[in-house]
């Protein structure tokens, strides 16, 4: 259990900084690199911003950063509840074939989905990370 534990201790001061100190704010945080080399969103570019909405309870301003947001917030702490599972019982069970392959689907479709998020958040306005 102290694996799970930590990454619940870590992200809680991780989120504590966060909302203690906003990315909007210039000087705090690194610039990210797609935007300052090639001057595009990247699919992550607004997260760290819509993050810090999120924490302290700006839910559209979250959405308005990166709506990407709406879908990783949910799988983070799903696969985080499924760690606290696993390392309650102690055990891991055997993976089949058949999960092997759907798992490996499911990171195919996603990843498909977020580089297309990246291409057309560049295109529709209204996608776009809100720099600039």
């Amino acid at each position: 259990m102290a694996g799970p534990l930590l990454a619940l201790g870590g992200s809680a001061l991780a989120l504590g900084y966060l909302a203690a100190v906003d990315p909007n704010e210039p000087g705090h945080y690194p610039l990210c690199p797609t935007r300052a080399l090639f001057g595009v969103d990247c699919p992550g570019c607004g997260l760290l911003r819509g993050t810090h909405d999120l924490v302290t309870g700006n839910v559209g301003g979250a959405l308005d950063h990166n709506v990407l947001i709406l879908a990783a917030v949910p799988v983070l702490v799903v696969l985080w509840i499924r760690w606290v599972m696993r390392a309650w019982r102690g055990s891991t069970p055997p993976v089949t074939y058949e999960q092997f392959r759907r798992r490996n689907a499911i990171l195919v479709v996603s990843l498909v989905a977020v580089l297309a998020f990246g291409v057309v958040r560049n295109f529709v306005p209204y996608l776009g990370s809100g720099i600039g």
